[in-house]
């Protein structure tokens, strides 16, 4: 087995809708997505949409698809914000979004986390990465009205009173001596 580094990173996902241009709005307007590009391949209408300049899409959407509304057809979509209080204005706007469903704020220790439903059901996660680390799976409610301060600091008490608590650092030290050990057998 060759001894040479892989780094992998998520760049985009695919999702297929019933109605393009309700979905592409959407998207636009509640995760600020930009169209990149628009096309056609056999039978199937597509639109690209990034908010990084770095990444040609980060979503496609694409006609498609089959069965009920219901019918789960991703786990979710999550997107990376940089700091609490980007969640928290996210949290505000997303409040008069009518196309946006089933909100559900969870603070997982290592991340504070907003899930909520687009127009077809699909789940997106909007989600901040912690300071520290505690063992998965952890959801403790989370009130993204409060200060970020104040979730700062509660998130903190918490996750230093669970025996798995250890800062994003050493976690992540931890973590890549477990992949060297692995590339290296």
């Amino acid at each position: 087995m060759s001894s040479h580094n892989i780094s992998m990173a998520f760049s985009h996902v695919g999702l297929y809708v019933f109605d393009l241009e309700p979905m592409v709005a959407f998207y636009q307007r509640v995760l600020g997505l930009a169209v990149t590009d628009r096309g056609m391949l056999p039978g199937r209408e597509l639109a690209f949409l990034s908010a990084d300049p770095n990444e040609h899409h980060q979503v496609v959407l694409a006609t498609g698809r089959t069965g009920q509304l219901a019918d789960k057809v991703v786990n979710q979509v999550s997107f990376r914000l940089k700091c609490l209080e980007d969640l928290r204005v996210m949290y505000q706007k997303l409040q008069s979004e009518s196309a946006a469903t089933d909100f559900r704020a969870v603070n997982h220790g290592n991340a504070w986390t907003l899930y909520f439903r687009d127009p077809e059901l699909n789940r997106i996660e909007l989600f901040v990465d912690s300071p520290w680390y505690v063992a998965q799976p952890r959801a403790d409610a989370l009130d993204l009205s409060l200060p970020a301060e104040t979730i700062y600091r509660m998130t903190e008490d918490i996750c230093r009173k669970d025996p798995t608590f250890m800062s994003h650092e050493e976690w992540k030290s931890k973590l890549e001596l477990r992949f060297s050990s692995k590339r290296n057998t």
